[in-house]
């Protein structure tokens, strides 16, 4: 061992000798200061019973996504996407199954992914724009998605990889996973779990 890492490795020692002796409230909040921070959000995918996908346009972006948003202080994502659900398009929504997660760390975010049915007694003509924020809602074909915000083709491509999209409900028919071709040949909304170019 060199002299130089002969010294890192004594001053290392001594860091963690000293931070042992902090009081436990100090050691937790220095390394709650020195890690990364994220923000958590949620989304949630709402199909209908023939396949269909409520995608949702906001006023300050072009391209489509699934309702969601935010998490609050202390609040389980999986009730904030139920929430923002209800609060942007008026819906009240049944979660299917347990959550995938998507991680981007350019920005430093992690969105919990929900897949979501209508409730049985919700009005599927009644779905329209509830928040200032929200432009325009539609019901897509899964085979026929429009352009997507990346935030919402990574929780597709999340669930699909979860084996949660791979057939559209009561059609008996695979899903095509998103990224692939449509028939018309154009290429669709692709995402991954991990997004590490900020796109």
């Amino acid at each position: 061992m060199s002299g130089a890492n002969r010294i890192r490795t004594a001053a290392y020692a001594l860091f963690l000798r000293v931070f042992a002796r902090l009081p436990r409230r100090l050691r937790r909040w220095l390394v709650w200061a020195g890690s990364p921070h994220y923000t958590v959000g949620a989304l949630c995918v709402v199909r209908r019973a023939d396949g269909a996908v409520l995608l949702v346009r906001h006023t300050y972006q072009g391209r489509w996504g699934a309702p969601g948003g935010m998490t609050r202080r202390g609040e389980p994502p999986e009730q904030a996407a139920v929430r923002e659900t209800a609060e942007e398009v008026g819906l009240a929504v049944e979660l299917e199954g347990a959550p995938a997660v998507v991680v981007d760390p350019a920005y430093r975010r992690v969105d919990v992914v929900v897949a979501a049915r209508p409730s049985p007694l919700a009005s599927l003509d009644d779905v329209r724009p509830s928040s200032p924020e929200i432009a325009e809602t539609r019901w897509f074909a899964f085979d026929d998605l429009p352009q997507l915000q990346p935030e919402t083709a990574s929780a597709l491509g999340a669930l699909a990889r979860a084996g949660r999209l791979d057939a559209l409900p009561g059609s008996g028919r695979p899903a095509p996973a998103p990224g692939t071709s449509t028939p018309g040949g154009e290429r669709r909304a692709e995402g991954t779990e991990r997004r590490v170019d900020g796109a």
